[in-house]
Order: structure tokens, then C-alpha cells, then sequence
């Protein structure tokens, strides 16, 4: 455990119960994670913030991904097979982000928090559609193998050497390719984020970048934020969820823009 006051341990955990939560419902957790063990941890390599954000984010998302398949229609076979593309992207990714520094992490962060905000504002419908608006279109073979290479490869990699947004991008690119509903989307989403986050946590488990205490402690909160969005994705839809998003992201996108400027 590093050494960290009360005060931030408490905002960590709430930030990771916030950012399980979000995840389920419309993903991009990470958006808020990450950055909130940026923040929470100035002093800590940059390796071992992305060790430590995995080891919270995988038990938050393998508690959603558990309740989406209780209750929404997934296509088990494809995730699988699109979350084993991930797994090996991911780990991947994982294997060049130990050479990352803080200095590098943080714009690069702000670019794709920008980048996410922008589409969100652009797409007022996103996360809105009903359940089920694309379930009976057809899906070709070639939609199934770029799913799988670019998806879960392309997103995979992606996840491992950043991160943060990897679940907004595998709803959206998953709707897209594969003319799924967004709830649909979100659910598969989860279990495809689960491979890639058991990828790079294996690789920076590996590299021994991982602060297990302050990871197991947070964890807890990121499941129980994840469980209960999953619930509220499947019964109330993420019209709200959207706007909190939004708040988050110009939110931290204004901290870590003073802080890059102070630097």
C-alpha cells in the first residue's frame, strides 16, 4: 500500500464505485479511474498506476458482465472469441506501457477525454436506443472477422497500453460492426473488457506494477458500483448516465489540463 492520507483513500474508493457504475451503464470508467489514480497518486510510476487501475477494473467489470448475461442477450460465442483477440491485444499493449511516463500519460489522456466528449455531445442519441433495434439484422462473416482482428485486436492493444474509454469504444465499435442494440453492445462489451483487462493485469502482474492492497480495497467499491449500473443499464436506460459522463470528463479534463500546465 503507498503511502496516502485517509482523505485520498476515501476519494479513491469512491471514484472507483463511480467509475464501475459508469462503466456498466455506458462504459468509459477508465475515464475516471485512471485519471483519479493519476491524481491520487502523483509519486507512483506510471506503470504501476495502470497495474493498480487493472487489478481494480476487472472485478467491477467481470460483476457487470456476470449481470448483463443474467438478463440481456448476448452472443456468448462471439465475445469469447472477440475477447480472446482482446486478451492478446491487451497484453500486448500492456508489455510496451512499462516504459510510459506520467508526462506522456497525462495529454494523451486529455486528448481522448476530449475526443470521447466531443462524440457524446455530437450524438445526443447515444446510449438512448432501445433494446433490440438491431438484434435480427444480418451479420456477415467478414463483420465477424473484423470484429474480432480490429475490435477486439485494434481496442485490445489500446486497453492495455492506455485504457481509459476502452469500454465506450467496444459498445460503439461493436454496434457498428455487428449491428447489435446498445444494450446488446454493452453487455458483450462487458465480456470482451474482461479479457482485456485479464490480459494486461496478467502482463503487469508479470512485471511486478501492481499495488495489490490499494487495488483489493478499491475493488470492492468498483464491483458494487458495476453490479448496480448493470441493474440501472437494463432497467432505466443511460439518458442520465450520459450527463454525468459529460460532467466527469470536462471535470477531469480541467484538472489534469492545470496540472500538465503546472508541471
Amino acid at each position: 500500500m503507498p503511502d496516502i492520507t485517509l482523505t485520498t483513500l476515501v476519494l479513491l474508493c469512491l471514484a472507483a464505485a463511480a467509475a464501475g457504475w459508469i462503466d456498466a451503464v455506458v462504459g468509459g470508467g477508465g475515464l475516471l479511474l485512471l485519471p483519479a489514480l493519476l491524481l491520487g497518486l502523483p509519486n507512483v510510476p506510471a506503470a504501476h498506476v495502470l497495474g493498480t487501475n487493472k487489478a481494480v477494473a476487472i472485478v467491477g467489470t467481470s460483476g457487470a458482465a456476470v449481470t448483463f448475461l443474467r438478463k440481456a442477450p448476448v452472443r456468448v460465442g462471439l465475445a469469447v472469441r472477440v475477447g480472446l483477440m482482446a486478451l492478446a491485444g491487451s497484453m500486448t499493449g500492456a508489455f510496451f506501457a512499462a516504459g510510459i511516463s506520467s508526462e506522456v500519460l497525462r495529454p494523451v489522456i486529455m486528448v481522448v477525454l476530449l475526443g470521447v466528449a466531443a462524440f457524446v455531445l455530437l450524438r445526443p442519441s447515444f446510449g438512448t436506443a432501445a433494446a433490440g433495434d438491431g438484434a435480427d439484422r444480418p451479420v456477415t462473416r467478414a463483420r465477424v472477422v473484423t470484429a474480432i482482428v480490429l475490435v477486439g485486436g485494434g481496442i485490445g492493444f489500446y486497453d492495455g497500453l492506455f485504457g481509459p474509454g476502452t469500454g465506450t469504444f467496444l459498445v460503439l465499435a461493436l454496434s457498428a460492426v455487428l449491428h447489435l442494440d446498445l444494450v446488446t453492445a454493452s453487455a458483450t462489451a462487458k465480456i470482451v473488457n474482461v479479457c482485456t483487462n485479464a490480459g494486461a493485469l496478467a502482463m503487469f502482474a508479470y512485471q511486478g506494477t501492481v499495488l495489490w492492497q490499494l487495488a483489493a480495497v478499491m475493488a470492492v467499491f468498483n464491483l458494487a458500483g458495476g453490479m448496480i449500473g448493470a441493474r440501472m443499464a437494463l432497467s432505466r436506460g443511460s439518458g442520465f448516465v450520459r450527463a454525468v459522463l459529460l460532467t466527469v470528463v470536462f471535470s477531469l479534463v480541467a484538472k489534469l489540463g492545470f496540472d500538465q500546465w503546472n508541471a
